[in-house]
């Protein structure tokens, strides 16, 4: 076991942070991150929720069957299981199963226990936020350490989505009479940290998992979350060095965070997730329902879109400006359709006079004097865009994006939900317009699958546009549907082109993995010079586990 302790110094400067005051045992290792803001913490240990589960439940206290390393091309590192296997006809995938791994109450973790969660998502599908059933036919374990997905067809991508449906145990699990709203509030995990030490809505500890199975690379003994509202209060805490971990948008960051102390504050900001305004097509509001619909208003918003000043002002610079009428962006820019973006890129860059000729030519006009447009039919048009309060640079964004429609005679205001809030709105459909980004992986069919393919619909907050379009279905399927590499390029070219043409989403930019970090008590960290693995501490990117394992506590 390599842990090193910290010494009674750390503990003493550890101890002065404002806010830890919870029972500590000596030489404990407690590292301070912030992995999202909200206004106060609701317990929710249920890793089948996609609203309210707290940030750490994930990855951290259950772990992974295997984590896809994205910046390493998809290296797999294999957690829970140690081996995976297609059969010849590449219709079956079998896991074979860590020997001696334990849940955190003792019990065995076994291949049954991976069954029993993907029969368990099959029976009730709210529980289902990969959409992973539509795709399988069965999951069958034939022993404790042999468990076996058999799929409908082939799809090449499905890997991706099953190893990151979190395993629960059965012996605890079975008894649930309702696991969609079960908030889990005994958890038993599988991952490094999986005790709950303190919890209130200001702040919890979670700590080590006395069976977890690799406690020998395990250094860091508890996780301390703050409550932290907005990006302000993030940069508050940064400067003073309450911090080790965390990802938040910080305005001129080597002015206001590193240059107080550069010996030890850094920052890294891999190319990360394509942000995109979602307008709501199955709206009740027939106004918007009309124009959200036609593909003319959803160009003419984007032209409406001054993606540089988002960059430059909202962003500081940070963001990547996305003017891909396919929302492909910079960082995928080898999968492009030079051919779709010679036809409809020109949709996807900011030109006021341009919108509103192609509003005007669409039959949009200000027919009762008010200001802002009517559609063709004579329905008004007054849209909210959504966007989590606290996130600050996407506020600005929203401010500048409000401002640009209402010079092309668009009534749309800004409206700022606690995240998740936001989070269930749109996976519910129950909102008008949002700001929204989806998660990246390996290329750059999971983020246009997950926020574009029907099935999605109502699993994530990626498919909030509702979008449906039978024939881009059936193109993003044909991806998965093989593993022949020119035969996935031939598929990615139909899905970026039907893409251009239609532009369900309002693509603005791509935001940067937010990530910074502290070394003062901790050491290890990825960054620009030890690029691991994508190194953010929020939930949605699995590589933070092997950022968790990689940290130590600073040796005195």
């Amino acid at each position: 076991m390599k842990l090193q302790r910290l010494t009674a110094m750390m503990l003493a400067g550890a101890l002065a942070l404002p806010g830890v005051a919870f029972a500590q045992n000596e030489g404990e290792s407690v590292l301070t991150a912030v992995p999202q803001q909200l206004t106060a913490w609701v317990e929710n240990y249920n890793p089948m929720n996609a609203t309210t589960v707290l940030p750490t439940v994930l990855d951290f206290m259950f772990e992974p069957l295997v984590v896809f390393n994205a910046i390493k091309g998809g290296e797999a590192n294999y957690r829970l299981a140690t081996e995976y296997s297609y059969s010849e006809d590449q219709l079956s995938l079998t896991f074979t199963m860590r020997d001696g791994a334990k849940w955190s109450d003792g019990e065995p973790l076994t291949a049954k226990d991976v069954a029993f969660t993907f029969n368990l998502i099959k029976e009730f599908p709210a529980l289902d936020l990969r959409a992973v059933w539509p795709k399988l036919e069965s999951v069958e374990a034939s022993d404790d350490k042999t468990v076996t997905f058999k799929f409908k067809q082939v799809d090449a991508g499905l890997i991706y989505q099953i190893v990151q449906t979190y395993v629960v145990p059965e012996h605890v699990w079975a008894d649930v009479a309702d696991p969609v709203t079960f908030t889990n509030p005994n958890p038993v995990g599988s991952g490094p940290l999986t005790e709950i030490r303190r919890f209130s809505p200001q702040e919890y500890i979670q700590c080590r998992n006395p069976n977890y199975w690799d406690n020998a690379e395990l250094e860091v003994d508890c996780m301390r979350l703050p409550q932290v509202s907005n990006n302000d209060q993030v940069l508050t805490m940064a400067s003073n060095g309450e911090l080790d971990w965390f990802g938040s948008f910080l305005p001129d960051i080597e002015k206001t965070y590193v240059s107080g102390d550069p010996d030890h504050r850094g920052y890294w900001f891999p190319a990360g997730s394509p942000v995109f305004v979602s307008l709501n097509m199955e709206s009740e509001d027939p106004g918007l329902k009309e124009a959200f619909n036609d593909v003319n208003f959803r160009r003419a918003f984007s032209m409406a879109m001054d993606r540089q000043a988002m960059v430059d002002i909202a962003g500081y610079g940070y963001p990547t400006a996305n003017e891909y009428a396919s929302g492909l962006g910079k960082a995928y820019d080898v999968w492009n359709n030079a051919e779709a973006e010679a036809e409809y890129g020109k949709f996807a860059r900011f030109d006021i006079e341009a919108s509103k000729a192609l509003l005007a030519e669409s039959g949009y006009a200000d027919k009762d004097g008010d200001g802002f447009l009517e559609t063709p039919t004579g329905q008004p048009i007054a849209l909210e865009i959504i966007v989590p309060n606290g996130w600050t640079d996407w506020v600005n964004t929203v401010q500048l994006a409000v401002e640009g429609l209402a010079e092309v005679g668009i009534n749309a205001s800004m409206a700022t939900p606690e995240s998740p809030a936001w989070t269930d709105a749109l996976i519910t459909g129950k909102y008008e317009a949002a700001l929204n980004a989806a998660a990246t992986g390996v290329s750059p069919h999971f983020f246009l699958d997950g926020s574009l393919h029907s099935r999605n619909i109502g699993q994530n907050r990626f498919a909030a546009a509702r979008y449906v379009n039978p024939e881009l279905d059936a193109a993003l399927d044909a991806f998965n549907a093989t593993t022949d590499a020119d035969a996935q390029r031939e598929a990615m070219t139909k899905v970026l082109a039907l893409i251009a043409a239609d532009m369900p989403l309002i693509n603005v930019f791509n935001n940067p993995l937010w990530y910074e970090y502290n070394t003062t008590r901790f050491t290890g960290f990825f960054n620009a010079d030890n690029p691991v693995a994508r190194p953010v501490v929020y939930a949605g990117v699995p590589e933070r586990l092997l950022h968790l394992l990689a940290l130590s506590p600073v040796k005195q």
